[in-house]
């Protein structure tokens, strides 16, 4: 008779709504201070993190409706199960950048902890 170990699974608690408000840097002060002092190169970065081309954000600086913020965000949100509207999102990448970019880096964070499963053996 052989014993089978037990299967390992992991439990997620799932939300339809972002796990961080709009400006609450609190959470993560180096990633926020980044995004202040270099916020060019902190929207590459994320966006690299999303699986996005790295220059991709540079193009919003080409209008006044930052279409790649709004595009990351609605993508985001698809991704992640994320309840909102595009109206939401335009409004927030458009008067609050920064802090989108923000939100949507730590909501990255939060999806995407690795997790790492321990074997033990019964010897």
């Amino acid at each position: 008779m052989a014993i089978q170990p037990p299967k390992p699974f992991v439990m997620s608690q799932t939300s339809n709504q972002w796990s961080s408000g709009i400006c609450d840097c609190c959470d993560n002060v180096p990633e926020c201070c980044f995004s202040f002092w270099c916020f060019p190169c902190f929207a590459c970065v994320t966006a690299r993190k999303h699986g996005e081309c790295l220059c991709l954000p540079l193009l919003d600086g080409f209008g006044c409706i930052p279409p790649i913020t709004i595009a990351m965000r609605v993508s985001m949100r698809r991704r992640y199960g994320i309840e909102g509207t595009i109206c939401d999102d335009c409004l927030y990448s458009t008067f609050c950048g920064v802090c989108a970019w923000c939100q949507m880096s730590r909501e990255m964070n939060v999806h995407e902890q690795t997790v790492t499963l321990v074997n033990s053996r019964a010897r």
